[in-house]
């Protein structure tokens, strides 16, 4: 069972007024990460997910300018994803306040039925989420960012470097000096590999940067991509190391990458460079969450992954150092 913070818990419940929620209606918890997730279950309104953010992660220009990309895709049919809910008083994003003085703010969205990709179609799966992030990136590379638009750089400063949005690999469980020794090293050929890759226009944009399993809902043959929440600036090619969060040591990855990058193909151009570059974002996605595991170690994922996700990234920090080394 999942434990809320107390005051994701106590923000959710304080949202109920702002949201004119019926006084039955139910919250049950469904994730917490940066955020704290809930099912809110209303006899009038219906069901819905309401979203209280963490504090000092994202202002709220940055919420706003999440949700204004979402209403985009939306309304030019780019990808199925759920449609925000502004409050009675026409607030997108919603501040609340505890009594105690505390703010945190809050977004709801509509609910959207569907399961998280399970392993014995994840092959066909990563096929159309080939094609899904294809057209975002179309999307993305095309469309007029609002006036006052800003979200988060994921470049590698910001990722693996000294400003790292999510800590420092190297505070890591069990990260002691030989992993920092391999991981040090993967982490510098990773630098010296995109700074080869580069930045242009074609290769870095606006992306989703979370497109893991979890923030994937399957209903039949369709897809629905959830959670905008990390949704920034990066390059495009990230979106698949994002894609294959947590499993990346899986025998049966290169197989998801194939179907993955068959479907982009279907859908837009990707190059031989974007291709061969792939290993290195599926490496800095996975450094990058040994540094979300170390800094957000009381959450229910961090826990179950453990000190053995270092350890299985040291070893596959020492395949990518034999096979990528420039």
């Amino acid at each position: 069972m999942i434990v809320a913070e107390p005051q994701f818990e106590d923000f959710a419940h304080a949202a109920r007024d702002a949201y004119d929620l019926d006084p039955s209606a139910e919250l049950t918890l469904l994730n917490v990460s940066e955020n704290g997730t809930f099912r809110v279950d209303d006899p009038v309104q219906g069901r819905s997910v309401l979203r209280v953010h963490r504090t000092g992660y994202h202002a709220r220009e940055a919420i706003a300018s999440e949700l204004a990309w979402i209403t985009a895709l939306r309304s030019e049919g780019t990808v199925r994803t759920p449609a925000f809910i502004p409050s009675p008083a026409g607030d997108d994003v919603v501040l609340v306040r505890l009594a105690g003085g505390e703010e945190r703010f809050v977004v709801r969205f509509e609910w959207v039925d569907g399961v998280e990709p399970t392993e014995d179609r994840l092959a066909a799966d990563f096929e159309e989420l080939g094609g899904i992030t294809a057209r975002l990136h179309a999307h993305a590379r095309t469309w007029r960012r609002p006036e006052g638009f800003t979200r988060f750089v994921w470049d590698f400063d910001t990722s693996l470097g000294e400003h790292g949005h999510w800590g420092r690999w190297q505070d890591g469980l069990a990260v002691g000096p030989q992993e920092q020794e391999v991981l040090g090293r993967c982490a510098d050929l990773i630098r010296r590999r995109l700074a080869v890759y580069g930045t242009g226009p074609e290769r870095f944009g606006l992306v989703h940067a979370d497109m893991r399993l979890a923030n994937l809902l399957v209903k039949g043959n369709d897809v629905t991509v959830i959670d905008f929440d990390d949704c920034g600036l990066s390059w495009f090619m990230y979106d698949l190391g994002s894609s294959l969060s947590f499993i990346e040591h899986e025998p049966y990855v290169p197989e998801l990458v194939d179907a993955w990058v068959r479907g982009y193909r279907a859908v837009a151009p990707l190059t031989a460079q974007d291709e061969a570059e792939l290993p290195t974002f599926i490496m800095l996605r996975r450094l990058l969450l040994v540094a979300w595991i170390g800094s957000h170690s009381s959450t229910e994922t961090a826990q179950a992954m453990g000190e053995d996700y270092t350890a299985t990234s040291c070893r596959l920090a020492e395949h990518y150092l034999g096979t990528m080394a420039i």
